[in-house]
């Protein structure tokens, strides 16, 4: 009501006015020139009032054109049959303008919204297209709408075990029994097409993707206007494409996890077979032989079959070491305590660890006792060497020689194990370090090479391989030096 009143005084007083500013002038200007002036306040009313104002415009500045400016002056009858005509176009040519005006002033409003809903569809569409979990993804859908719509609450509802609960609000919630109202035992039909429906003063949006439903938008104390039902609408179903295409995403991602989850399991038993047959077999016979042959040994065989078991079961304690590392590993709980350590010592702990099956071969140490000490966990980098000579003597011929050295580059120490084998081909050279590795020949980088690599990196540094001087292979692996910022490069 006081909106129009206000749309009244401004129709009747711009006329008032410019007539009476024109009145000082009656004498020097025409009144066609009056008339033309008479445009402007219809058409200020058009624009600041709408075509309400631009018509009361029109009958004030006509009713005062005759009052002031058509003789006899001060009365509004009209004197000759050209002022009526005078009187008659002006009215007509102003209502046209009048309505143009009020076109043009539609015309650009409608515009001014148009560009407003596309800023603000983009805007909510820009919200849908990030990487998001589900979760992340319906708390962004309510927000979205609230910020936008300026909604007081906003709740998402999805069904889950055949009842629909809600998975994400903001603002006012609803209460328990505003939720009963969308329970599908209610009775309460409820449509899967994304248009506006109302549920006892509630808003809802059904949000579906390929004639599916994914949920339910309701909306708290909304008067909406037709363009903000569009852009709320087309907001629902890009929502609930973008739902969709979260939900097959995670999907594909728990399918290609079980799946990876699989090959190593697979790759895990095959790897632990392979590494378990030997020894176990070994094992059994020497066992075996001893059991039925006892009385019939001589001492020396005996012995021999003895050491034998021995060494195969130190094989195995250093199989079941690597599996329970991996576990550490694939748990996430591996920690290292670094403490200053003698190279030369953990060299010779690592060694005769490795002693009984160490016993026959040749092997050569090149470590000085001038090097300065390694910041490093002790036990994890022990178990390292001992993985390293695991492998040089699992490669290395029966009369080999396997080399332990060790040498100072800048600010760390490197540590090499070499032996006499057959060494790595170059296009394996990167892939022997990874989990269960199968090569063209057969062979398997197991587990030890994997954890030596995981050991090495924990302490921020690097392992490699390189082929040995006269053939053979070389795994090199550096550690920081005492006092000396870690890292080979």
């Amino acid at each position: 009501m006081r909106a129009r009143l206000f749309t009244l005084l401004i129709g009747v007083g711009d006329s008032v006015v410019f007539g009476a500013l024109m009145l000082t002038l009656r004498s020097h200007v025409s009144a066609t020139t009056v008339a033309l002036v008479f445009v402007i306040p219809v058409v200020a009313g058009v624009v600041f009032g709408g075509l309400f104002t631009g018509f009361v415009s029109t009958l004030t500045s006509a009713l005062v054109f005759d009052f002031w400016f058509l003789r006899p002056y001060y009365t509004l009858s009209i004197s000759t049959t050209q002022n009526w005509a005078a009187l008659l176009v002006y009215v007509v040519v102003v209502l046209l303008v009048a309505r143009v005006v009020s076109d043009l002033k539609l015309a650009r409003l409608e515009a001014s919204r148009g560009s407003e809903a596309m800023r603000r569809v983009f805007e909510l569409s820009e919200l849908l297209v990030q990487d998001q979990s589900v979760e992340d993804l319906l708390q962004t859908i309510v927000q979205a709408v609230q910020t936008v719509f300026n909604i007081p609450g906003v709740s998402l509802l999805v069904l889950a075990d055949q009842r629909l609960k809600i998975a994400a609000s903001v603002g006012e919630p609803l209460s328990e029994e505003e939720l009963r109202q969308f329970d599908p035992q209610s009775g309460i039909p409820m449509s899967i097409r994304p248009s506006l429906g109302s549920s006892s003063g509630l808003r809802t949006v059904a949000l579906s993707a390929s004639s599916r439903p994914v949920g339910i938008l309701v909306l708290r104390d909304v008067p909406m206007s037709v363009t903000d039902q569009a852009i709320l609408v087309t907001f629902a179903n890009d929502a609930a494409l973008a739902l969709e295409r979260t939900q097959l995403r995670e999907q594909a991602l728990r399918s290609h996890f079980l799946e990876e989850v699989d090959r190593l399991r697979q790759a895990l038993m095959g790897a632990v077979s392979h590494d378990l047959r030997t020894p176990l077999a070994t094992i059994k016979v020497a066992s075996s032989t001893l059991s039925s042959r006892a009385n019939v040994l001589s001492t020396a065989d005996a012995h021999e079959l003895h050491e034998l078991i021995e060494i195969e079961a130190d094989r195995l304690t250093r199989l079941v070491t690597n599996l329970l590392d991996m576990t550490r590993i694939e748990a996430g709980v591996l920690e290292i305590h670094q403490v200053p350590t003698s190279l030369n010592e953990m060299v010779k702990e690592a060694i005769n660890v490795m002693s009984s099956s160490l016993k026959d071969r040749q092997l050569r140490l090149e470590v000085s006792d001038s090097l300065p000490q390694a910041n490093i966990d002790r036990l994890l980098v022990i178990q390292v060497l001992v993985n390293l000579l695991d492998n040089a003597l699992r490669h290395s011929p029966a009369q080999g020689v396997i080399t332990v050295s060790a040498e100072q580059r800048g600010s760390s120490l490197v540590l090499s194990v070499a032996d006499q084998g057959a060494g790595v081909a170059a296009e394996d050279r990167e892939a022997i370090f990874n989990r269960f590795e199968q090569f063209n020949t057969g062979g398997r980088a197991g587990l030890g090479l994997t954890i030596a690599k995981t050991f090495v990196e924990a302490h921020g540094e690097r392992i490699w391989y390189e082929d040995a001087t006269g053939g053979g292979a070389r795994f090199s692996f550096s550690l920081p030096a005492v006092d000396a910022a870690p890292g080979l490069g």
